[in-house]
């Protein structure tokens, strides 16, 4: 927290010449607020104030940006909501958290914040700066949203002070970035291979791939597996968690250990034989030596280039990015196949929270209401799949008419289909957890939910302890750098019982304590609530 200290102070004094360090508050620009139940919109017509990362991977129509598009100018048309953004920033390497954190000193933060970044969630909430939004989501929230809400109460645990809630889970789907293993089909049957069901027949298949040219150019210039080690062995694409869990590891989160209580699974016994395996296969250029360096994107890159054969990740990565393969290899082909099993027959991986981000309203915002008019709407409509959002948030856009019926097949739709979801201001629109299965395709949800019991969620879901807020970071860089070292430098795998001592050391120990002793209460509030 150095970095906040340091900041307010110069905020404050920049402010000892009697003026307000935020200049205009968050509540200028609307001195009142009428919802006309007739009409369906606010009249006359309101603003909400918010600020916006563009990512990577937000597609815009010629002339659309994100403080103007299909679904900004929806919003003013639909619900009399003129939705302001303050700023905008190009969002990488971490430019929207850091400018959220400047922002936030200054005391310059607009009506709503939506964030994914779970470390500045935490740090917005304990500025003081925003509001408690238990009571208003009580009051306002629609019976669709809460309904939605109470599929997973935990959702509320992290955003959670003293029994007080200072923001709004961002709701996502099930099993939604649980990975599959996604394998060039075609390369299977060039090279008269069967589909790997154990890591045994994994690690065959991926030195077929590597060594007997898959792709028939004559140069020996493809991988049999990437993966993405930038954020470490728990990722949302490109993922490796499986590797870890088929020897009863999955690293990165707390899981629930034989007695009952919570143990981190990066230090636990199996990650040691997985780092000498994962090791190996990229000694031997199964696995590409620069995944040190790979984030999620760059990594699929390689598969969506033909340059690996199998890649892991969600379900819904059939349509992005692996559709671009298409584009450039209409021979390719691709199915999604189960994690494969250990040495012991165990398979786990990587679960997914219904949680992906948060909602956080500023105190000095009036009506607040506003941004619950919007987002029922969208919970009503679209996470529902009802009225004008039945196949999407627009026509022309994330879905069209071929022949009399509607479809979202990217071929018919330009640049192969706009995700309107991602202007939306918590990014995929509005998601129910259990309405997952609508939007996977048949052939992939056999595959994902034929695993249901390989999948372990995170089940350390509250605030960070005090002694995360010291040293959590540190940890991580230990962890990180330790299995850097092991995996891509001259390390062994011996190395990690020194790691592990360390980390314990260092907190961890101090760390495990405090979990459980919040897993204790938790389970015991859930246990003595009616």
């Amino acid at each position: 927290m150095r970095w906040y200290a340091f900041l307010l102070a110069v905020v404050i004094c920049a402010g000892c010449d009697g003026s307000s360090p935020g200049g205009a508050t968050a509540t200028d620009h609307n001195p009142d607020a009428f919802f006309d139940e007739a009409l369906g919109k606010f009249d006359p017509p309101v603003v909400l104030e918010t600020v916006g990362a563009v990512t990577p991977n937000i597609v815009f129509a010629d002339g659309e940006t994100l403080e103007n598009n299909v679904h900004t100018r929806w919003a003013e048309e639909r619900l009399g909501i003129h939705i302001r953004y303050k700023w905008t920033i190009q969002d990488t390497n971490g430019a929207y958290g850091n400018k959220l954190r400047i922002e936030l000193a200054k005391g310059t933060l607009p009506d709503i914040v939506t964030t994914r970044e779970s470390t500045v969630i935490q740090e917005l909430i304990d500025s003081g700066q925003f509001a408690e939004v238990g009571g208003l989501f009580d009051r306002y929230a629609s019976p669709t949203w809460k309904a939605a809400m109470r599929e997973d109460p935990a959702a509320w645990d992290a955003l959670t002070r003293d029994g007080r809630k200072y923001a709004i889970p961002i709701l996502d789907y099930d099993y939604n970035s649980d990975p599959v293993l996604w394998i060039r089909k075609d390369w299977l049957d060039k090279l008269h291979l069967g589909v790997p069901r154990t890591m045994e027949e994994l690690e065959r298949v991926m030195q077929a791939f590597t060594e007997r040219d898959p792709d028939g150019d004559g140069l020996k210039d493809t991988f049999g597996l990437t993966v993405s080690f930038a954020h470490g062995a728990n990722t949302w694409m490109a993922d490796s968690s499986w590797i870890f869990g088929a020897y009863g590891a999955v690293p990165k989160q707390w899981n629930r250990s034989a007695n009952g209580m919570l143990a981190y699974g990066s230090v636990q016994p199996g990650m040691k034989e997985a780092l000498r395996l994962l090791k190996s296969w990229i000694a031997k250029s199964y696995v590409p030596a620069e995944s040190q360096w790979y984030d999620e994107t760059q990594a699929a890159q390689l598969f969506v280039t033909g340059k690996a054969g199998i890649v892991a990740g969600p379900y819904w990565m059939s349509g992005w990015p692996l559709a671009e393969l298409k584009k450039t290899d209409a021979g390719a082909r691709y199915d999604a196949i189960p994690i494969p099993s250990g040495p012991s027959h165990i398979a786990l991986r990587r679960g997914t929270q219904p949680v992906n981000g948060a909602i956080l309203i500023n105190k000095k915002m009036k009506h607040p209401e506003i941004f619950f008019k919007y987002q029922n709407y969208l919970f009503d409509y679209y996470a529902a799949s009802k009225g004008e959002f039945q196949y999407g948030l627009a026509e022309g856009y994330d879905w069209t008419v071929k022949d009399g019926k509607p479809t979202d097949d990217p071929a018919d739709l330009p640049l192969g289909g706009i995700r309107v979801a991602s202007y939306t201001l918590t990014f995929d629109g509005a998601r129910i957890p259990s309405q997952v299965v609508k939007a996977m395709p048949k052939d992939v949800e056999q595959v994902l939910l034929s695993q249901r019991d390989a999948s372990r969620k995170d089940q350390f879901t509250g605030p960070p302890t005090p002694t995360m807020k010291k040293n959590w970071e540190l940890l991580q860089k230990l962890e990180q750098k330790s299995f850097e070292a092991i995996l891509f430098g001259d390390g062994s795998a011996d190395a990690f019982d020194a790691f592990a001592n360390r980390w314990f050391e260092f907190g961890g120990a101090r760390i495990t304590r405090e979990v459980n002793e919040w897993y204790a209460a938790s389970k015991s509030s859930v246990s003595e609530s009616p």
